[in-house]
Formats: structure tokens, sequence, C-alpha cells
């Protein structure tokens, strides 16, 4: 059973790292492919962002991120919550993971350190 949830961590660890890659980001394509119709989350200007303002013609941006201290939590059958430091922007990040397909699911709340 350990071995299958940090084979699980690692996964949506490499989906997350994923979502930060500037070619990811900037891609309408792999972004509508990692994210749920149904994705909102919140930007650390309190803007609230969804799908269709992630997707556009620039997709959302290049951002530059160092994560450390990386953990998973399960939150249903189906669901994991990730929280991470952001070292560059000294804040935590907060994103639910959906494990049917594995897609971005939910929040991202940044809290100063």
């Amino acid at each position: 059973m350990e071995n299958e949830w940090s084979s699980l961590k690692a996964h949506v660890q490499q989906l997350e790292e994923k979502l930060l890659k500037s070619e990811i980001r900037t891609s309408p394509e792999e972004l509508s492919s990692l994210l749920k119709d149904d994705f909102f989350e919140f930007g650390s200007s309190g803007r609230i962002w969804t799908k269709s303002d992630c997707i556009g013609e620039e997709g959302i941006g290049e951002v530059t991120m160092i994560l450390s201290d990386f953990d998973m939590h399960q939150l249903s059958e189906d669901t994991v919550r990730i929280i991470y430091r952001n070292e560059s922007s000294h804040s935590f990040q907060t994103r639910n993971w959906e494990s049917r397909v594995l897609r971005f699911r939910h929040v991202n709340r940044n809290t100063p350190t």
C-alpha cells in the first residue's frame, strides 16, 4: 500500500511540475488536457481564474517556481490535496487533483510564509 501511495504521490508531483513549465502554461491545448472543465483557482491578487480564462490564446503565462516540501493528503477515494512551498514567492500552494483522470480540480491558495 505504501509503494502504491508513493507512486501516486510521485505521479501527481510530476503533473504539478508539468503545469509550471512555460511550454505547458502557454499552450491552450496542453492546459485544456490538464484542467477539468469546472476548474477554478484563486490567484495571489484575489482574482478568480476559470478554465476558459486559462486556455486563451496565450495560456496562463510563464512563472518561475521552485517547489519544496511537497506533500499529499487523500481527501476522498478519488481526490488528493497537494501542498508545497513555492520558494520563489515564499508562499504555500494548495491544489486538489482528482484521481479518476488526475486532472487539476479546484483550489490554488497562496499563503505568504
